[in-house]
């Protein structure tokens, strides 16, 4: 399983500063997007994501010009969340750097024709953010299904609609361990955000066999180290 370190964008900025060093007074505090990600990719990083806060908000991508400082920096995959809705805003950030973008599950799951448009510009660097946790699903405001809807229904759909990866967030709160080894056994890369503080829930995870977790802010405070977990994974990240 591999650890990937995210990067909160919000004016141009990183939301949080990076100080490797710190508890020890030593390295130098940065706020710069660019310089974060060439040092975690010195750290071992073999994958950057990257979260579009203000893109977030707007609706449409706010970052385009961090994105691409950053793809100058750096030689490895960039993973583009927040503010990407639809094929229009893939192009966005394709043409600003990414090379992967993470697309919010209410932008298309029910809506086949955007995220048939999605897969045809992206195809398998698409991955589809979704809310794993099952009062989410059953309280959203489905206009196709009929209730309940199951976490295990829309993944299925999704992946038979040619979706490869997902990325499952639980709120901050701590994943479901059961819940990822049942949707291990779907056609998708499965990658966890948020809900982890320690290395402790990185082994919890791999043990689960999900794919890769992204991680935030434990890794900027130490808590969570850079490299790949447990046994390789099967399925590339």
């Amino acid at each position: 399983m591999l650890v990937v370190p995210s990067i909160d964008l919000t004016g141009g900025r990183s939301r949080l500063v990076w100080w490797p060093g710190a508890g020890a007074g030593a390295g130098t505090p940065t706020d710069r997007p660019d310089r974060i990600a060439r040092a975690l990719v010195e750290a071992g990083a073999g994958l950057i994501h990257l979260v579009d806060l203000d893109g977030a908000r707007a609706g449409q991508p706010e970052a385009l010009g961090a994105i691409a400082d950053v793809s100058r920096a750096v030689a490895v995959p960039l993973q583009v969340a927040g503010g990407v809705d639809g094929p229009e805003q893939i192009e966005l950030c394709f043409a600003a750097g990414a090379t992967r973008v993470v697309v919010p599950a209410w932008a298309v799951i029910e809506d086949a024709g955007r995220l048939a448009a999605c897969l045809a510009i992206a195809g398998d660097w698409l991955a589809v953010g979704l809310d794993a946790r099952p009062d989410r699903l059953r309280d959203y405001p489905w206009r196709r299904y009929l209730p309940p809807t199951t976490l295990d229904q829309v993944v299925a759909e999704l992946a038979g609609a040619g979706v490869r990866r997902l990325v499952l967030s639980h709120g901050g709160a701590a994943p479901d361990l059961g819940t990822l080894r049942r949707l291990r056994t779907m056609d998708v890369e499965l990658v966890v955000a948020g809900g982890v503080a320690d290395m402790t829930a990185v082994t919890r995870l791999a043990e689960a066999g999900v794919d890769a977790v992204i991680v935030g802010e434990a890794l900027f405070t130490g808590a969570v180290t850079l490299g790949a977990v447990g046994a390789p994974s099967a399925r590339p990240v």
